[in-house]
């Protein structure tokens, strides 16, 4: 039942891409909810579905082959309004009303998600002058102000400058202006601190929980890293091979995984003070286009037993707010 706060349903949704080879299931049939002001993390290998569920979200799914297959994302926006994003052409007049303004995203790399012709104060002031409806000298005056709140020094001068003429760390934090320039109700972040050093990548991280402290927004944050969901999650889903195998409290993730996939992921993590080796999962992701019959992870799993190669497993809850897709968890 939706409560009086929630933000974003996600409802049997499904992307698939037709190529010659075959159709790949990006996303294949996943159900999750984000509330107003929550934090939720997706972690999960690459290829695994974490980024094109964010372009839904966004309805920046479109090209040749490319297509929602099913399912629904349900937003409600802050007068009661429910849109169903993927009943809305992606360059709509309402969709475009939505996208940067209530619902915006930091890209994965701000090198090429930045355009290199434009200055960094050109492309901030472009959200702001679309979605406020300023003229320029007060667009400019806003980004200056957000190049001030996510820490650049100097902003009266590097909003006249190029992404090139920025560090790493500079840029990312520029995306993060940009996309907060609207005062979004919901901002996605895939993977915003990929290859920054671990210096900045903390001072990154804690820039982007105080904001969301400050701005009351509710955070969908995505990595493969679980050092960084530990720290900025209070409920996390694991995807594997377009689905969602785990869902569950941060802490129950940590302390009480279930799936077969999570623990595994788990065990392949460095951490201060283990003695004994690491253990990584066995074999790779199978080919997209040729997944294995049952559990698509049965090939890795070394709990795999009979039924898990011959049937795809439901979703069955262990706990109030704990769900694995695991035959292993039927009892």
């Amino acid at each position: 039942m939706t409560g009086p706060n929630r933000l974003i349903d996600v409802r049997g949704l499904k992307v698939y891409f037709d190529m010659e080879a075959g159709t790949v299931k990006a996303v294949d049939d996943i159900t999750f909810h984000l509330n107003e002001g929550e934090t939720l993390g997706v972690v999960g290998e690459s290829g695994c579905g974490k980024s094109v569920t964010a372009l839904s979200i966004m309805n920046l799914i479109s090209g040749p082959g490319t297509r929602i297959a099913g399912g629904s994302i349900i937003y409600h926006r802050k007068d009661g309004e429910q849109i169903d994003i993927t009943s809305l052409p992606p360059f709509s007049r309402k969709m475009r009303e939505i996208r940067g303004k209530e619902i915006s995203m930091i890209f994965q790399e701000p090198m090429t998600a930045l355009n290199p012709v434009y200055t960094i104060g050109d492309q901030i002031m472009e959200s702001v002058r679309l979605h406020q409806k300023v003229d320029r000298r007060k667009a400019r005056e806003r980004a200056v102000e957000m190049l001030e709140l996510v820490g650049i020094a100097a902003p009266e001068k590097r909003v006249d400058e190029y992404p090139h003429q920025l560090s790493g760390g500079m840029r990312q934090r520029a995306m993060i202006a940009m996309a907060l320039s609207c005062n979004p109700r919901f901002l996605i972040a895939d993977e915003p601190t990929t290859a920054l050093d671990v210096t900045i990548e903390a001072q990154i991280l804690y820039l982007m929980s105080q904001l969301q402290q400050k701005l009351g927004m509710a955070l969908q944050f995505i990595t493969h890293d679980l050092g960084v969901i530990s720290t900025m999650a209070k409920r996390v889903i694991v995807m594997y091979t377009g689905k969602i195998v785990e869902e569950a409290p941060t802490d129950d993730i940590f302390y009480n995984p279930r799936h077969p996939y999570t623990k595994g992921l788990l065990n392949s993590v460095p951490r201060l003070g283990r003695k004994e080796r690491l253990v990584p999962i066995k074999g790779t992701v199978p080919n997209m286009t040729a997944l294995p019959s049952g559990c698509y992870f049965a090939p890795r799993c070394q709990e795999a037993e009979d039924i898990c190669h011959r049937e795809e497993p439901p979703t069955f809850e262990v706990e109030a707010g704990h769900s694995v897709k695991c035959w292993r968890c039927k009892n």
